[in-house]
């Protein structure tokens, strides 16, 4: 079966130079890849990221930002934007590609979407990406908690919402609770390719996760379904084709495509580099298989420009959003 670097006949992907494959992560007697060209990047000045660090960390914010080491963090902070991390810092799943701390979890903070809300109004938001760590230690997966932050903040700025969440198991009544909020895009990563699910997410599966976006779709089709998937982790052009396929069948809207770089050592290897041209070329076949808005490329994120993406797609303002409930109750 070919890989990404192989010439397709139906894709027409480029053949990726020799000197940018890799086997188990690196090159000659096992040392670390240089990076390709393509993704060295000048380093950025700190002075226009200032506001933004300094008020998450006056509201005690966690960020994915930060604490997945995004390549996009001086760019999107200098835009005065973030994409908040809640439920704590401490993620209950062993991911091999996430540098998000993994390990027993702290105590929900009650008031965090207090504090949220309040970083989002004075950053002028009007698109707010909320996502978290998972939570299999609470009994709702964090879902309540979610809900209460998604009404909390577009009660206090009027932004759309956009949430990008853990599986919760595939529990339908935890899903319920957070689209009783009605988040105007809802967001779940499928990482990879079916294959690899195992050795890149260790305690998700596929076809639950698939579920969680064929679930939200049929329960609120009015919400854009949106996923993502990183590339360069041993996924063949077949299997990135089915994977694209099967978000399709269940009707996901908007998808993501990005680049997975090593965060360090002792996360998964990166087995290859995909050069700008074939990430062009994987978007133009996404949207010819049918997704609404497709980003593409080296350092797209999942929350990379969502705010774009989201209204590009029509997306509603905010004065088009559903009745707003009380956070603190039902919808």
């Amino acid at each position: 079966m070919p890989t990404l670097p192989v010439l397709d006949e139906r894709l027409s992907l480029p053949v990726l130079p020799g000197d940018f494959e890799s086997r188990e992560g690196g090159g000659p007697e096992g040392r670390p890849r240089r990076l390709p060209a393509w993704l060295k990047r000048p380093i950025p000045s700190s002075a226009g990221t200032y506001f933004t660090k300094n008020l998450v960390g006056e509201l005690g914010l966690e960020t994915i930002c930060e604490s997945a080491r995004c390549p996009n963090r001086s760019e999107c902070w200098t835009r005065r934007t973030a994409t908040f991390m809640i439920l704590g810092e401490t993620c209950t799943r062993p991911c091999g590609f996430c540098a998000v701390k993994r390990g027993k979890a702290d105590a929900v903070s009650a008031d965090e979407p207090e504090r949220l809300a309040e970083a989002c109004s004075r950053l002028g938001l009007r698109h707010v990406v909320i996502t978290s760590v998972t939570r299999d230690d609470l009994e709702d997966g964090g879902a309540e908690h979610f809900r209460r932050c998604v009404l909390t903040v577009r009660q206090r700025t009027g932004a759309t919402i956009e949430v990008l969440t853990p599986d919760f198991d595939g529990r339908a009544d935890c899903l319920d609770r957070v689209l009783s909020a009605h988040p105007d895009v809802f967001n779940h990563n499928l990482e990879t390719v079916a294959r690899l699910q195992q050795y890149v997410r260790r305690k998700s599966q596929y076809a639950i996760s698939l579920e969680v976006l064929r679930y939200v779709k049929s329960m609120r089709s009015s919400t854009r379904t949106k996923s993502g998937l990183m590339l360069g982790l041993g996924e063949t052009t077949e299997e990135l084709l089915e994977t694209l396929a099967d978000l399709r069948l269940i009707g996901c809207d908007f998808l993501t495509l990005g680049q997975y770089l090593q965060p360090s050592p002792r996360h998964l290897p990166v087995t290859r580099y995909l050069p700008p041209g074939e990430f062009d070329e994987l978007g133009r076949i996404a949207r010819l298989m049918g997704f609404a808005e497709v980003a593409s490329g080296p350092f797209v994120r999942s929350s990379y420009h969502a705010d774009a993406m989201a209204r590009v797609e029509g997306v509603p303002i905010a004065s088009d959003s559903p009745p707003q409930a009380d956070a603190r109750g039902g919808p």
